[in-house]
């Protein structure tokens, strides 16, 4: 047996492994509670990376478009001066852009939408009598009789008192979980402040931050894994970086053609409805049509014909979003097959609810890049063209 210096340090390594795996595995519940420790330590530094990516992303637009403006520009005697002033400037407008799109939604569409539901609530019981009399006057325009349902016989007070008493718990209870989270939020202030400084010094000096991790991963990696790693990184990044960009637009794109479409069409609610699906639309294949279903629900209280033409329209408008404005806006940029979209979203939803649906896609993408990535690898050594499998 070869008991080299090298072959030492592996079965020492192994050895070191095992005896710490045990260890883990004898002590778990304790490294569990450490590693929680340790993360809520964490949770400003974690919340503030999570800030910096999505700003980074609106801020990089910005910034190329005032880069491209500068060089376009044969007026300027000191491009330099300038041109050290296009990261603060982009920065600046990035967060004033997020803080007008939190102001909007906080302030406007939120007492909205608060209004519309006490409204319904109090209208409920008017409209369960619009039902009876509409599905009434549908049976008696029939050209015969039905004598085999009991319409009649069906006490329509009692039901619309107990609907309208449940839509008011409800109502109540939605209202009372949203002060609880609003009340949790308040007090994550000082983490989300401490993320926030922390994001914005990540994007001022992103450059030397990378090539600080660079060196440190060149200093303590072998040069093929940090390859390797920075390979991986980049590729999510730039995966990471188009779902939102693309997630995001579709959003702003379905819900103003919603908000359009319901004006040109005379339909209740046009800006909270439009709001709701413009929102629920950043969660890939399901996200618009939950809020769809609301807006039948409210559509509804005011007129069943109304709320027909909506469905209609909804239709409409989510087939010429499938068949035009995905594949334009976010298209192939995640790399991932439509069916296996839809198997993240339920995975994900199913694991982890909302959030895991927003990040099961480009995560799902990701592996599925590196997976593609490896079998091509193992057919080329096999001299095997993918293609021809």
């Amino acid at each position: 047996m070869d008991l080299s210096k090298a072959n030492i340090k592996k079965i020492l390594g192994i050895i070191t492994f095992a005896i710490a795996l045990y260890a883990i595995m004898s002590n778990l519940p304790k490294v569990l509670s450490v590693i929680g420790y340790v993360v809520s330590l964490l949770t400003p530094f974690i919340v503030g990376l999570c800030i910096a990516f999505i700003l980074n992303v609106i801020m990089r637009l910005i910034e190329d478009f005032l880069k491209k403006r500068l060089e376009q520009s044969t007026n300027t005697k000191n491009p330099s001066k300038i041109e050290k002033w296009i990261r603060p400037i982009s920065l600046l407008l990035s967060l004033s852009l997020v803080v007008a799109m939190v102001w909007i939604l906080l302030f406007l569409i939120v007492p909205e939408f608060k209004n519309t539901v006490e409204i319904v609530s109090k209208e409920f019981p008017d409209f369960m009598k619009k039902i009876q009399n509409w599905l009434g006057g549908i049976l008696a325009s029939l050209p015969f009789e039905i004598n085999s349902i009991a319409f009649s016989d069906l006490n329509w007070e009692k039901i619309g008192q107990w609907i309208s008493q449940f839509l008011s718990r409800g109502s109540s209870a939605l209202f009372n979980t949203t002060i609880g989270i609003t009340s949790s939020i308040f007090s994550a202030l000082l983490n989300f402040v401490l993320g926030l400084v922390f994001a914005i010094y990540v994007l001022l000096q992103k450059e030397t931050l990378s090539k600080q991790f660079k060196k440190l991963l060149y200093a303590y990696l072998p040069e093929n894994i940090v390859i390797e790693i920075l390979d991986i990184a980049k590729l999510s990044n730039g995966i990471f970086s188009s779902f939102v960009t693309g997630q995001f637009l579709e959003a702003v794109i379905i819900g103003v053609l919603c908000f359009i479409g319901m004006l040109i069409l005379r339909l209740p609610y046009a800006l909270v409805v439009s709001a709701l699906v413009g929102f629920t639309a950043l969660i890939p294949v399901f996200g618009a049509f939950i809020g769809t279903i609301v807006g039948v629900f409210l559509i509804l209280m005011v007129s069943p014909i109304k709320a027909l033409w909506f469905v209609i329209f909804f239709l409409v408008l989510q087939q010429l979003e499938g068949n035009l404005i995905y594949p334009k806006v976010v298209g192939g940029s995640i790399g991932l097959p439509s069916i296996w979209v839809l198997v993240a979203v339920t995975l994900g939803g199913s694991a982890y609810g909302v959030l895991g649906m927003l990040l099961g896609v480009p995560l799902s993408s990701v592996l599925y890049s590196l997976l593609r990535k490896s079998v091509h690898k193992r057919l080329a050594k096999k001299e095997i063209e993918p293609d021809s499998v």
